[in-house]
């Protein structure tokens, strides 16, 4: 379950207001990039006016609630996680001696005697007003907090130091969720700085903890909690950028390319590949079993001279652009031992997007663009599509991956190989 790119939104700026809420310590002053909703002062507006709320203060509501919503789904995570685990090292220790559930009374001690009191008393509670919806949570193990529960696996560290490896790795990482926790519960701002790190110790610490989902494929945009539990809202769209630059700032070629099983790319140049991709590593890439199919327009063709009006180049221009990529994937597969594993096609149709159709072990991932009349393809949107493997939603057939794979398909079978 991860970071990298398995997105919701990602955080923003809004500390707790002193050292212990903020990784650097800001306190007093706002931010940068703060999403704040302090009323205006009375010099500022008339009595009564700072009750309305416009456009921009919707839009920071929404932000806050974004953020919060992705952390909170983090600390979900961990809090039923780190239950399990505390629930199956100390249970067989202390239940068959004090029985139902004092053996959590009995496993807190004397130093946890007031928080675990005060977690049967909450469920009491909630036994008569009738909150408790699943009998399974009708347990006071389940009515701990994250604090306690860290409190109860250091207290007990001899009993688990069998299962994991390092205690400062684990007792750090909840030390940077702690903060995370305390602005979400209290409904305060959450910053991007704050959001991420808690993402990236969501992460590692389930992984320490044995509920990892293990690397991806060339670690290619992890697949993160939110994508998990929210993936399939947007079929397999799991992020969108407005250019390619923003893209390759979360998602380098490397990251993109590398350790690939199967490459399939079509457009007009596949500058993203050509470019940004060296030709030693594309010989590598495919010398280590890379089916390698590359598709682009044809320099000769009349799509080119229209495309070259389109964006206002001068005549020769894109096809010469053209003609250099081709030849640059020529002297690659020139290089292989065995080059039919590498092939190139050009096609003379109308071209209408461009499509990295990346496929590794168990996973896979699209990047996608379409055509804009007066844009080059640096400049136009960019749609990161999950295909096949853990995390794509049960309807994978109608998602979008599928769509431009059957739409390369069609292309290739009706295009003309480079000699």
């Amino acid at each position: 379950m991860s970071s990298g790119g398995l997105e919701l939104p990602p955080g923003d700026s809004g500390h707790e207001g002193g050292p212990a809420d903020a990784p650097g310590g800001v306190s007093g002053a706002v931010a940068a990039g703060t999403v704040s909703l302090t009323a205006p002062t009375a010099g500022d507006a008339r009595a009564g006016a700072e009750l309305d709320w416009g456009a921009d203060a919707w839009s920071e509501v929404r932000t806050r609630a974004q953020r919060a919503g992705r952390a909170y789904i983090w600390l979900n995570l961990i809090e039923q996680r780190l239950r399990s685990v505390v629930g199956a090292v100390l249970r067989p220790i202390y239940e068959p001696v004090h029985g139902g559930d004092d053996w959590v009374v009995a496993a807190a001690g004397p130093a946890g005697q007031e928080w675990v009191q005060r977690a049967v008393a909450v469920r009491e509670v909630s036994r008569r007003k009738g909150y408790l919806l699943d009998p399974a949570d009708d347990n006071v193990l389940s009515f701990l907090t994250l604090p306690q529960l860290r409190e109860l696996m250091v207290q007990h560290w001899p009993c688990f130091e069998p299962y994991f490896d390092d205690r400062r790795e684990i007792e750090l990482a909840l030390d940077e969720l702690e903060v995370t926790r305390n602005v979400v519960s209290r409904n305060r701002a959450l910053s991007r700085a704050v959001l991420e790190q808690a993402e990236r110790a969501s992460a590692r610490l389930l992984e320490v903890l044995g509920a990892g989902s293990g690397s991806p494929s060339a670690n290619r945009l992890p697949i993160d909690a939110v994508e998990d539990l929210v993936g399939d809202r947007y079929a397999d769209v799991i992020s969108v950028h407005p250019d390619r630059v923003r893209l390759q700032r979360q998602l380098p070629a490397e990251d993109l390319f590398g350790g690939a099983r199967r490459l399939d790319a079509i457009g007009i140049g596949l500058n993203l590949l050509v470019q940004n991709f060296s030709g030693r590593r594309l010989v590598r890439l495919t010398e280590a079993g890379c089916r390698v199919r590359l598709l682009f327009l044809n320099p000769a063709s009349s799509a080119v001279k229209r495309r070259e009006r389109e964006l206002g180049l001068r005549k020769g221009e894109l096809s010469r652009s053209v003609e250099m990529n081709i030849l640059h994937v020529r002297r690659v597969r020139a290089g292989l031992k065995d080059p039919s594993r590498f092939d190139i096609h050009v096609f003379d149709e109308t071209p209408r997007f461009t499509a990295y159709l990346v496929e590794g072990e168990s996973s896979g991932i699209a990047v996608v663009q379409s055509y804009l009349r007066r844009a080059r393809g640096m400049e136009s949107p960019v749609l990161v599509l999950r295909g096949g493997g853990r995390g794509v939603p049960k309807d994978a057939d109608h998602g979008l991956f599928t769509t431009y794979r059957e739409e390369f398909e069609s292309v290739w079978e009706d295009s003309r190989p480079v000699s």
